[in-house]
């Protein structure tokens, strides 16, 4: 299936069965064209400014999101919700963040540049999860595409923001990470405890893999509240615990401990 194709069927094709997903690899020269025109990129424009460690990072980063997008995964996500939020929170949560820290660090920061990126990172997840954008995503490949980009992108904006912060953005950071944890597992609940099937690409396609759509949107639902808030977390208390560890950072708490 390719991206400039009108889409008369989803993007990643018809729904598969257990017999034939091993063979459903998205290999659409398009795809694969975008893909190695974003590494091609990040070394022309990064070059020798890269670290061995940003290198490394924005590697395996691209490589999660290629992933992603080529593996029977794609096919997979046509029949059942919960492969699609798997899809999801690959891209957004382990390809993202690695990409982000693959990207050089700014010192210079826009005034509410973290409340911006949560914001559009929040409404990325709660558009594309509401059932009618969902749903027409399986009508165009303008739509799929539109979805893809702009919820990755906005993830690889929020986590660059984050992640990369300077010091003295630290706290704004970590807040700005909570809040975005938070929202993400409430529509994760949201989905999780709907009373009825919200999205009607899955109201049958599910049953050929042992689910009934409920219990398809349920399992999808609760693979962003809490694995998805599990990362979230993670995210949270590492930096804190990095920062807490620093000599400078100890013998100013010690000091004012003794105060």
């Amino acid at each position: 299936m390719r991206v400039s194709e009108t889409a008369s069927i989803p993007y990643c094709g018809s729904p598969p069965t257990a017999a034939t997903i091993d063979g459903r690899w998205n290999l659409d020269p398009v795809l694969l064209a975008a893909l190695l025109g974003i590494a091609l990129l990040y070394y022309l424009r990064v070059g020798r400014e890269k670290t061995r460690r940003e290198a490394w990072c924005f590697g395996l980063g691209w490589a999660t999101t290629a992933l992603a997008l080529v593996s029977p995964l794609c096919a997979l996500s046509v029949s059942l919700f919960a492969a699609r939020v798997g899809q999801h929170m690959i891209l957004t949560l382990v390809a993202a963040p690695l990409i982000a820290l693959g990207l050089p660090a700014s010192r210079r920061r826009v005034p509410g540049q973290e409340l911006c990126a949560a914001l559009a990172f929040a409404m990325a997840l709660w558009i594309w999860h509401s059932p009618r954008p969902y749903d027409a995503t399986f009508l165009s490949t303008a739509v799929y595409w539109t979805m893809h980009v702009t919820t990755w992108g906005a993830a690889v904006f929020f986590w660059w923001t984050v992640l990369r912060a300077p010091a003295s953005r630290f706290g704004i950071s970590i807040a700005a990470t909570v809040a975005t944890g938070l929202q993400m597992a409430l529509l994760g609940a949201v989905i999780t405890w709907a009373r009825a099937p919200l999205y009607w690409p899955h109201f049958v396609t599910p049953i050929g893999w042992g689910f009934t759509p409920l219990q398809d949107q349920q399992l999808g639902g609760t693979l962003m509240w809490v694995p998805g808030g599990s990362i979230f977390l993670a995210a949270i208390i590492v930096p804190l615990a990095i920062v807490l560890r620093r000599p400078a950072y100890g013998a100013r708490a010690g000091a004012m401990r003794g105060a």
